[in-house]
């Protein structure tokens, strides 16, 4: 029997109590945001930590906003907002121009490992770089236009109505385009318009296709770029930048900086697909001239590595028979046979290692949190208690860590300390390193026993300190720094005037443009070893402080980083591959009489067409701001809510088909979100009061409400999965993370709806209802911590794991149940291969056979088009080869074994609209018992199953997958049953 109300109904008013607990105290996030308007400006920043920057923003964007309209006749569709934050420990950014003109900077100084990035100021680089993106996506052609009044404005692609995937294109193709095209064009521009300096002129970019000649490397056209380039390469999208840029500067080279901006901005008479225009303007296809251009590079690099050759290749003999994708700073110890680093390759997750200097074994300590790109980590080394410092959460909010290479024990010292370049002072036991908080680089000391830090100096905004070293007697501390005026110093203080507040540096090298990389101390103090490509090659270079001596010390066709002095003529190096970094040894160190300087492909480019001098957009400090100010104030989402687009969708209500539309609002930041759709099935078959179908849906940072009426589905259109439901509700949610330590995360989830006019329950399609009234709560507690490598398709490691905590109140009654499951993976031998154990269960406290107090069980659940989770078999809920709800229970058990194999990566497979880039197989097993505490009930169900993925992309950046599966199981009560699923995910 059921339990009596009175002690039941407490769930209830529990789990309601539950869901505002939770969000008591959140402050509002609007209260923080400030603003300021120029005509054609919205520059929202949060407020008082980063006002002191928003003039500059405001200048920099209003310089280049004015390059844009003067040189690409760019008329902005709208006031574009920009964000100013400081979310990263790294300096970054972002740009949209759908549903609304919009871009988003990350404050932080930027990264300049490798030389991968040029730029000292990087306000000024990165709104030129962004409002090219911005320029690129948001111009538009009469067609475009026309669309644009149709819809009410851009149309944002949307996996519930996937109509919106057809309305983004028509209203702005241009955002329809492969990376490699928009970073392209977007780097390409950020280097003329600041006047040379950028990656269209950088040395690494150099390295990287010259590297690839001198090592016979292949060039991916532009198919394979995207279907398999940019995933299985160390530098993943950072190879989009790379061919990107490269192919764009080879095409202005060859033909004008006019072709440019003649295919990427779209106009009267302009084609709308990108690789059509490129036909229109250059008269031949896009694959032939990519095909030309690699065969130029080729001969164009070839004759770099003459050059370099005519003076002897410094020899180098490699410690290890793998490239090790990006790696760390090394540190030797002092049994001079084993190095320490960190590294980060496809098919590993990043990990603290060790190499052998005698036979070049590697060995794995400890992973690495969240690494950054090139750099992996910050890495320090006390040679005394043998420890290793390092950093987690590298992209933001670094924490400091620390372990003990004899115990293997690892522990965090001090969270979120947003510091790396650590170094390790040998004196008194301390580590310095540099913290980035607010756009400003602060050097700091941290003293024994490592939990506090202290404040050295603050550079202000624009000087970027990096390559922090201090000397084996803690007498000298180096640093290399980034001037806002574009150069870049290497400089030397004695420690103890830092310590006292003189920073006058004790010596320096100016480097002009040229980038000092890695500088750090010999054994004896007396010199500076390091990188620069002061002649356009990644050499190792020796500083002596006292004297001012700079000296070359190799002459490589490639690129050496990373130095680590191993005596008087030796040296440890990392040697750059098209595969990583590879530890390579030189011996007989000597300084070098004489290199040769390679040629830029940029310097030929403006020497043939010397008009992009005049792309140079000029000093922000010229702009008078003050008489552009139109406004300032407080942002708040409400005020800044706006219509975002209208149009028509079609959707499944039971077997029938509606049509209506679709009304989207937002305000700039989607803090505030609302949705209308209403839409009309003209089935005379259908009731009169089931033909009309509306859906109100509201979210506000993190509550979500809801309303509808005879709710449908775009996806009920192909089922077999139903989710459209005869009746009307009401819901509200919220969602709290609780944990966010990346991949750490813990979320609340809070849900109250009530239903009226039920026929089906609604999470079971085939399960009848006993009353029409239903109010719900549910409360979803839920962790992760699961992990991947470079190049993978899918989690190949960790745990997770949910509690579920559910109470149907129907007919006066209560009935709660509770659910619970976890999941483990661990990774296996073959790269990208992981095995996994599944386990879930739960019970429910109402009659047996009530359908509100049971869970029902069967069928893959995917629809033949769906939006949903690709893997539904691993959903507790799921049973393929069991008909859908087939089997049922007021409690159960049940454990699923998913092995997944590695994936296939596809490279020309498709063309550039639809292509195929790659393919995983799953092969899983699973056995499920219902009503194991009653015995005349219990039943055992087994079965076991594969599916095969296929990963699509449609219109170069929007996803497909076509999953096709087969299984078998048997149910408890002894009947078997076959299952054949194929669906079609869209985004």
């Amino acid at each position: 029997m059921r339990r009596p109300e009175r002690q039941t109904t407490r769930t209830l008013p529990l789990l309601i109590c539950l869901c505002l607990c939770a969000v008591r105290g959140t402050p509002p996030l609007a209260a923080q945001l400030s603003y300021l308007e120029t005509e054609r400006l919205r520059l929202v920043y949060f407020d008082p930590s980063l006002s002191y920057l928003a003039p500059h923003a405001a200048r920099c964007f209003e310089t280049s906003l004015r390059f844009q309209t003067e040189r690409a006749g760019f008329t902005p569709s709208e006031k574009i907002t920009v964000l100013l934050k400081d979310f990263s420990d790294w300096g970054n950014a972002a740009a949209g121009a759908v549903p609304r003109d919009q871009l988003q900077f990350d404050v932080a100084p930027m990264d300049f490992t490798f030389e991968s990035f040029v730029a000292p100021e990087r306000m000024y680089m990165l709104m030129n770089h962004e409002l090219v993106h911005v320029a690129t996506m948001d111009r538009a052609a009469p067609a475009d236009r026309a669309f644009r009044r149709l819809f009410a404005g851009k149309v944002r692609p949307l996996a519930e109505h996937p109509e919106s995937m057809l309305y983004q294109y028509l209203t702005t193709p241009r955002a329809a385009v492969p990376r490699w095209y928009n970073e392209g064009f977007a780097v390409f521009g950020e280097t003329w318009m600041a006047g040379g300096i950028g990656r269209a002129q950088g040395s690494y970019d150099e390295m990287v296709f010259r590297a690839m000649v001198r090592d016979g490397s292949r060039f991916y056209d532009p198919l394979g770029l995207v279907s398999e380039g940019v995933k299985t390469s160390f530098q993943v999208e950072a190879n989009s930048y790379l061919y990107g840029t490269r192919f764009f500067s080879y095409l202005a080279y060859h033909h004008s900086p006019e072709h440019l901006l003649r295919w990427v901005y779209r106009g009267e008479g302009s084609k709308r697909h990108y690789a059509a225009e490129f036909r229109r303007v250059f008269g031949r296809s896009l694959e032939a001239a990519w095909s030309d251009w690699v065969v130029w590079e080729r001969g164009f690099q070839e004759a770099n590595l003459e050059r370099i050759r005519e003076f002897p290749v410094t020899p180098a003999r490699d410690l290890s028979d793998r490239a090790l994708g990006s790696v760390s700073r090394a540190h030797l110890d002092p049994d001079g046979k084993t190095l320490y680093l960190a590294f980060n390759y496809p098919g590993v997750v990043a990990h603290v290692g060790a190499i052998s200097l005698e036979d070049g074994a590697l060995t794995r300590i400890l992973e690495v949190k969240r690494p950054s790109g090139y750099s992996v980590t910050s890495l320090a080394f006390d040679p005394d208690s043998r420890t290793l410092f390092y950093t987690t959460d590298n992209k933001a909010l670094r924490d400091l860590r620390a372990i003990d290479l004899a115990s293997g024990k690892a522990r965090t010292l001090i969270e979120d300390l947003r510091t790396g370049d650590l170094v390790f002072d040998r004196s008194d036991r301390s580590l310095w390193g540099l913290r980035h908080l607010n756009g400003i680089a602060t050097l700091v000391r941290v003293p024994q026993p490592y939990e506090r830090w202290e404040q050295v100096r603050s550079w202000p905004y624009g000087e970027i300190p990096y390559a922090l070293d201090v000397s084996a007697d803690g007498a000298l501390v180096s640093a290399s720094v980034a001037e806002i005026s574009g150069d870049f110093f290497l400089r030397v203080w004695r420690r103890e005037d830092l310590l006292e507040g003189f920073f006058e540096p004790l010596a320096e090298r100016q480097m002009g443009s040229a980038i000092p990389l890695d500088f750090t101390f010999s054994p004896d103090g007396r010199h500076l070893y390091g990188s620069s490509y002061q002649t356009g090659v990644s050499n190792v270079f020796r500083f002596e402080p006292a004297t001012g001596a700079w000296e070359a010390l190799t002459n490589t066709d490639g690129g050496f980083f990373r130095p680590v002095p191993l005596g008087e003529d030796a040296l440890l190096v990392f040697r750059y591959t098209g595969e990583g970094f590879v530890p390579a040894r030189i011996e007989g160190v000597e300084p070098l009489e004489d290199v040769n300087p390679i040629v830029f492909l940029g310097n030929e480019t403006i020497r043939r067409h010397p008009e992009l001098a005049q792309w140079r957009v000029g000093s922000p400090a010229k702009v008078d701001l003050d008489s552009l100010i139109t406004g300032e104030g407080e942002y708040r989402a409400p005020r800044n809510v706006g219509l975002e687009s209208v149009y028509p969708v079609v959707e499944g209500y039971k077997s029938t088909a509606a049509y209506g539309l679709r009304l989207n609002l937002s305000d700039h930041f989607a803090l505030l979100q609302g949705e209308v759709a209403v839409t009309y099935s003209p089935d005379d078959a259908l009731p009169s009061n089931e033909r009309l179908h509306v859906e109100l849906g509201l979210r506000h940072k993190n509550w979500r409400t809801s309303a509808t009426w005879n709710d449908a589905d775009f996806y009920d259109l192909f089922g077999p999965t139903k989710t459209s439901r005869k009746g009307y509700s009401l819901g509200v949610g919220h969602d709290r993370l609780l944990v966010w330590d990346e991949p750490r995360e813990m979320e609340l989830t809070l849900d109250l709806r009530f239903y009226g006019d039920l026929e089906r329950l609604p999470e079971f399609q085939n399960v009848a209802a006993t009353f029409d009234e239903l109010l719900t709560a549910k409360a979803r507690l839920h962790y992760r911590n699961l992990r991947s490598s470079l190049g993978a398709v899918d989690e190949e490691k960790g745990f997770a794991w949910e509690v579920v905590a559910k109470a149907n109140h129907v007919s006066g009654e209560t009935i709660p149940s509770l659910r619970a499951g976890y999941d483990v993976g661990v990774p296996l031998p073959l790269r990208h291969s992981s095995i996994w154990l599944r386990s879930a269960a739960g019970g429910a406290f109402g009659d047996l056979g009530d359908p509100f107090a049971g869970f029902f069980f069967g069928g893959f659940g995917n629809n033949y088009v769906d939006h949903a989770a690709i893997q539904r078999y691993r959903e507790h809920y799921a049973f393929p080869g069991l008909e859908l709800n087939e089997v049922g229970g007021r409690t159960f058990v049940k454990a699923l074994v998913d092995w997944n194999l590695p994936p296939v990566h596809f490279r020309r497979a498709g063309g550039k609209s639809l292509y195929l880039t790659w393919a995983r197989t799953s092969i899983f097993a699973a056995a499920l018992v219902t009503d194991p505490e009653e015995t005349a009930r219990r039943a055992t169900s087994r079965g076991a199953g594969v599916q095969v993925d296929f990963r699509f992309v449609l219109m170069s950046n929007l996803d497909l997958t076509l999953s096709l599966g087969w299984a078998t199981a048997r149910a408890g009560d002894g009947r078997t049953g076959d299952e054949l699923m194929a669906s079609l995910k869209i985004l």
